[in-house]
């Protein structure tokens, strides 16, 4: 079986608690490919599932942010 490069991970989308969250950035290094800041810093996530390539690292800024206001949604949180 191959995979596609540019397959996502079906229902799989990064979500952001605005109320935690403050503008560390970290996301946006470790998902830049998902994530952008806006010109406070402040992150805007791509309202699209998250490829799979990326999966990985779309867990890593999940766990990874110091405010703890991001977290995945859909069938591969784990």
């Amino acid at each position: 079986m191959t995979t596609n490069a540019t397959s996502t991970a079906p229902g799989t989308r990064l979500r952001l608690d605005p109320t935690k969250c403050s503008g560390h950035g970290l996301c946006a290094e470790l998902l830049g490919e998902h994530i952008a800041l806006d010109e406070w810093g402040y992150p805007i996530i791509a309202e699209r599932d998250i490829p799979a390539p990326l999966l990985a690292d779309a867990r890593r800024a999940v766990t990874d942010c110091p405010a703890l206001a991001l977290r995945l949604e859909g069938a591969a949180r784990r």
